[in-house]
């Protein structure tokens, strides 16, 4: 952080503000009406329209983000570009003496997340990584009740995210569905960014969120669609201080379900929802405890550190051991295509159907098995999972 403290409104300069950038176009307009930020650029290829820009007054736009941020005198870039694109934008932003915002996942490697990591803590810049959900306020509270023993002791954390994806959503982006793209890192897989929240939420409810935390990561990746990367895989993480986690995941679900991370212990189990920051506690002797909690948007919390010396509650550390798992899932051997009858077509997302979605039977019951006894959908019998000897055999 920079020791100046300038007065709100900070100058903003939003970085890709199509597809998930209109979360943080809407994000920066409830921000913009409290008085907090002023939207300064939008930096994408196709500019926002006057009524996408309803409200905000004068922004300038450019699909060139330097000269933008030389002409606007943003103090602040949120970034939701591709994947591959983070490290560049960051430490051009960094140059410039601008805080950032940085959508998830951080990189497409953790090569190029050091180079990232390092680059703004050189240049004396803070920088939060776009875990969401890390700004739970469910996170702490949660801490608490395992350091008081309220489920004895924990034997395990388990993620589930069972999700629906049609073709289109492949298709959504040049990157979309790709590990690599004309030689460069992309990691467009189902762990490893549309539920990436759930690996890093259950390695942060652990306590592991350093890269030095992770010391082994074993990987199952498959596909059903038609891609390169994984759209149903699981992951299971052994940590520094000897405690299992795994995250199983799908976007080939027959039926859309919320996902969640259980901590499992000798005396009880907790599941956290955490897209709903919701939290119900189960525990012997005494009757299921729910409870939802609040949390704090992380632009928010970026500008609070900036302004009140607040600390961040999600810098580019505390997403170490969370790259530490995508390293694992770059360098795990490509994702093994599902045979043909492990799943079967169905009309996809749109009101006429006119897209269709893969569905693979029965994975929405391993997913959660999967969160349940933190195995791996090989141990669970998926007779796709496993090795090719067995099941010929």
């Amino acid at each position: 952080m920079t020791g100046t403290t300038p007065q709100p409104p900070w100058p903003v300069v939003l970085v890709g503000a199509r597809g998930h950038g209109r979360w943080h176009l809407a994000n920066l307009c409830r921000l913009a009406a409290q008085g907090t930020v002023r939207l300064a650029g939008v930096c994408d290829l196709t500019p926002l329209t006057t009524a996408e820009l309803d409200g905000l007054g004068p922004v300038a736009q450019s699909d060139d983000f330097e000269e933008l941020l030389a002409t606007t005198g943003a103090r602040v870039a949120v970034l939701c570009t591709p994947i591959p694109t983070h490290a560049d934008l960051a430490l051009t932003a960094a140059r410039h003496g601008v805080h950032l915002l940085v959508e998830k996942p951080p990189a497409p490697s953790y090569a190029e997340f050091r180079r990232l990591a390092d680059g703004v803590e050189a240049a004396g810049v803070a920088c939060t990584i776009g875990f969401q959900s890390l700004g739970s306020h469910a996170l702490p509270a949660v801490r608490a009740l395992l350091a008081d023993g309220a489920l004895g002791e924990p034997t395990g954390i388990g993620a589930a995210g069972a999700w629906v994806r049609d073709e289109a959503y492949f298709r959504r982006a040049p990157w979309a569905g790709h590990r690599r793209l004309d030689g460069t890192d992309v990691l467009d897989g189902v762990l490893t960014n549309p539920l990436a929240h759930a690996v890093a939420t259950a390695l942060a409810l652990d306590g592991s969120t350093a890269a030095e935390d992770v010391t082994r990561v074993e990987t199952e990746l498959f596909h059903a669609h038609a891609i390169e990367s994984d759209d149903t895989s699981c992951v299971r993480v052994t940590t520094a201080r000897g405690s299992r986690v795994t995250v199983a995941a799908t976007l080939c679900a027959a039926t859309a379900a919320e996902p969640y991370v259980v901590v499992h212990g000798t005396r009880g189990r907790l599941t956290f929802w955490y897209k709903q920051d919701r939290v119900l506690l189960q525990r012997a002797g005494h009757a299921p405890e729910e409870t939802t909690y609040g949390r704090t948007d992380l632009l928010a919390n970026l500008l609070d550190h900036l302004t009140h010396g607040t600390p961040l509650l999600v810098p580019p550390a505390a997403t170490g051991a969370f790259m530490r798992v995508l390293e694992a899932v770059r360098c795990a051997p490509d994702p093994a295509a599902l045979p043909p009858d492990a799943w079967h077509p169905a009309p996809g997302t749109t009101a006429d159907g006119s897209t269709l979605r893969r569905v693979v039977p029965g994975i929405d019951g391993l997913v959660a098995a999967s969160a349940d006894t933190l195995s791996l959908y090989s141990e669970l019998g998926a007779r796709w999972a496993l090795p090719q000897e067995v099941r010929s055999g």
